[in-house]
């Protein structure tokens, strides 16, 4: 194709085409000679061959362009005219109506003489233009459009580092990020550092630093916006973040994510002998209802017990408290109760709180989620385990963003509200206190039913009513109807498999753990002997909030599982009547030191716990050892967590056991402090599928068995 900017070969010569008028084409040379034909002579010629077309037309950078100074688009614009009217006649170009000014007009004038006429034109106005500068605008035009008529100068691009020494650029950058981790600290700091490091690489003075004025730019260009200033939490929190895009996790069924994390409460609670404290929360919430699906207050020290025991709560539905209001149960929620509670029994009396089976459980690197107790309860209950990147709050930003709604929706209106730092607190927050840690979580737990389950969330919408927001109960209502419910109940074995395990020897003196012995009689035939494992070892399982007895896995053909747990109690158990903790057992570790047998230093340990429990509870003690002992009764008497599902399988509860405590063959001399509080039970039931039941009051049915039938999508359908 022939148009205008177009090399032709033509009687042997090669010729530019620079206008084309009705028929006819005008021809430049390359030494300037002009030559004016038909374009059916120039098509006919001998030898007529296109060499090359224009270049290719590209669309201009109009974004580029408005983003110019006024007065550089405008000079731009002004040209594009003046070019056009040079190789058209017209300033608008060819399609221009009307007659061409006469010192413009192709069909007069050739394009030399119009470049010259452009020129004299631009000079008269007081822009000084040669024809050679016309000739070459005319040929940024062709290749580049109007972005080619831009002053190349006002576009050059700018680097925020200015003309700094690139040595000193590359020591800089490293200096800030080798500090993401360490303490802030000031501009002077990070010059001396840089100062150091230039030294060690290049020789003292061998490159100078610029100015501090300067200096202080340069770091500011290279940090901001970046994440190498700012608080320490902030430039962590940024180091850790995985590279972007980030890409939203979307969940359509109950259970399909579940997050779970811990943080100390910001409110002071009141524990025994009037120790004060803030407590430890750590919840699971499921991102497709954004339910809070189980919650447990702990002392400081949160264990990979309670993180398990908050995966039986999530399966297991929460009952009502003997002080809440019927509104609160499930039964006057918008849940569908009577079509979920005829497939699950264990309805009948609960809270309006979700009943959900985690499928993935996200958590983050702390050693109470990755302790390998947490990992083989996920295991246990089918349940696949997902750790987000240390450090990595984004990951999991649903349940970190409900630490923040509890905060401000319940924590702040509570009485011993510390704030959220040490800036906001008053000045006797801990003087305000007046809650214990079970009345607390009383008021929590009555405050995730009625105060979070029905408040709407902006992040819930259903896919009919797109602009209405749900609650969690509501969303949980419409998802249930189309994913189904299945039950899982749990029973007191699988409560048992939850705890923390570990695998040893049956010696011939017992089971030893940690300078405790535990030992009864169901062990005979088992002492010295490896187990059917593969390793040869017993399975124990402990409660490190209760250590006064063990659960082992022994082998009982008989029984459907072919196995049983035997509760086996600790050997000094009527020496400390006392609830202790395994926490507290450490302390009385550390402070007492060996000097004889392992047998008489167990002893030992024994007589010291219960002389710190005894002292403490007479009023006496360090402030560590109230505190210690404090955070030892609040665990061990807080049964609220265990209680509560075993309540839930209250049915399955056996005959009268033989009471493993009533063993007086070796019985030592018991505490005689009343004023020590003890939930410790006086009786114990092993834990085993053999027929025990409680003792039935006069005139008290029974309790009824949960009835669990298997989900029928198709007969649910015709129900909902």
């Amino acid at each position: 194709m022939v148009e205008v900017g177009s090399r032709v070969r033509f009687e042997g010569r090669t010729w530019t085409v620079a206008a084309l008028v009705g028929g006819q084409v005008r021809l430049t040379a390359e030494n300037g000679e002009m030559a004016a034909l038909l374009l059916s002579l120039l098509f006919a010629g001998e030898g007529f061959e296109v060499v090359d077309g224009p270049a290719a037309r590209r669309v201009a950078p109009l974004g580029l362009l408005n983003s110019l100074p006024a007065t550089v688009r405008e000079r731009a614009l002004a040209w594009e005219g003046h070019v056009r009217e040079v190789e058209t006649g017209h300033p608008g170009g060819s399609g221009e109506v009307g007659p061409a000014r006469a010192e413009y007009d192709p069909e007069v004038r050739t394009l030399a003489q119009r470049e010259e006429a452009k020129a004299a034109e631009l000079s008269a106005a007081g822009l000084p233009t040669s024809a050679v500068t016309v000739r070459r605008m005319r040929a940024r035009y062709r290749d580049g459009g109007v972005w080619g008529l831009v002053d190349q100068r006002t576009v050059r691009p700018r680097s925020a580092l200015g003309r700094a020494d690139e040595r000193v650029v590359a020591a800089l950058r490293e200096v800030l990020e080798a500090g993401q981790e360490r303490s802030s600290g000031t501009l002077g700091r990070l010059r001396m550092y840089t100062e150091r490091l230039l030294a060690e690489r290049y020789g003292p003075g061998a490159v100078a630093l610029p100015s501090t004025a300067t200096f202080n730019r340069l770091v500011h260009a290279l940090a901001d916006g970046r994440g190498l200033l700012g608080s320490a939490r902030q430039r962590r929190w940024r180091s850790a973040r995985p590279a972007p895009p980030f890409v939203p996790t979307t969940v359509m069924a109950p259970g399909e994510l579940v997050m779970m994390d811990s943080t100390v409460m910001d409110i002071f609670v009141v524990l025994d002998d009037g120790v004060v404290e803030r407590p430890e929360l750590t919840i699971a919430l499921d991102v497709a209802t954004r339910s809070i699906c189980a919650a447990v207050l702990r002392p400081k020290g949160t264990r990979s017990v309670d993180a398990a025991q908050l995966l039986a709560q999530i399966m297991v539905p929460a009952p009502m408290r003997p002080d809440w209001p019927e509104a609160l149960a499930m039964e006057r929620s918008v849940i569908p109760y009577e079509r979920l509670q005829g497939m699950d029994a264990r309805l009948e009396g609960a809270a309006a709180r979700p009943v959900i089976t985690p499928q993935t459980v996200v958590v983050d690197q702390g050693k109470v989620f990755v302790s390998s107790s947490f990992v083989a309860a996920c295991g246990s209950l089918g349940i696949s385990l997902q750790p987000a990147p240390p450090g990595n709050g984004p990951a999991k930003g649903q349940v970190e963003r409900t630490f923040s709604s509890i905060n401000t929706l319940f924590a702040q209106h509570v009485a011993g509200y510390t704030g959220s730092h040490t800036g906001e607190r008053g000045r006797d927050a801990e003087g305000e206190a007046v809650w214990t840690l079970a009345q607390l979580d009383d008021l929590l737990q009555e405050w995730i039913v009625c105060g979070w389950q029905e408040r709407e969330h902006d992040g819930l919408r259903h896919p009919m009513m797109p602009r209405r927001a749900l609650s969690p109960n509501e969303m949980w209502a419409a998802l249930v109807a189309v994913c189904g419910y299945v039950p899982v109940p749990l029973g007191r074995e699988d409560y048992i498999e939850l705890m923390p395990v570990r695998r040893q020897k049956i010696n011939d003196y017992g089971i030893r753990i940690d300078y405790r012995t535990y030992d009864h009689k169901v062990l005979n035939p088992y002492r010295g002997q490896g187990s059917p494992a593969a390793d040869g070892l017993w399975e124990i399982h402990y409660d490190p909030h209760d250590p006064v007895q063990v659960w082992v896995r022994l082998p009982k053909p008989d029984q459907p599982r072919g196995y049983e747990w035997e509760a086996v109690p600790w050997i000094h158990h009527t020496l400390v009547s006392a609830p202790f903790t395994d926490f507290t057992w450490q302390h009385v570790r550390r402070t007492v030191a060996q000097r004889g047998s392992r047998v008489s230093h167990e002893h030992d340990l024994a007589l010291a716990l219960r002389e710190l429990l005894e002292r403490v509870a007479a009023g006496h003690g360090t402030r560590r050892e109230r505190v210690i002992v404090a955070r030892a009764r609040t665990a061990a008497t807080d049964g609220a967590v265990w209680s509560t599902l075993y309540e839930q399988s209250e049915a399955e509860a056996d005959e009268p056991g033989e009471d493993l405590f009533d063993d007086n063959e070796d019985d030592e001399e018991p505490s005689t402090n009343d004023g020590a509080l003890s939930a410790r039970p006086t009786e114990h039931t092993p834990l085993s599928s053999a027929p025990t039941g409680a003792v039935q009051e006069a005139g008290v049915p029974a309790p009824r068995r949960p009835q669990v039938t298997v989900y029928d999508p198709f007969e649910e359908s015709l129900r909902w």
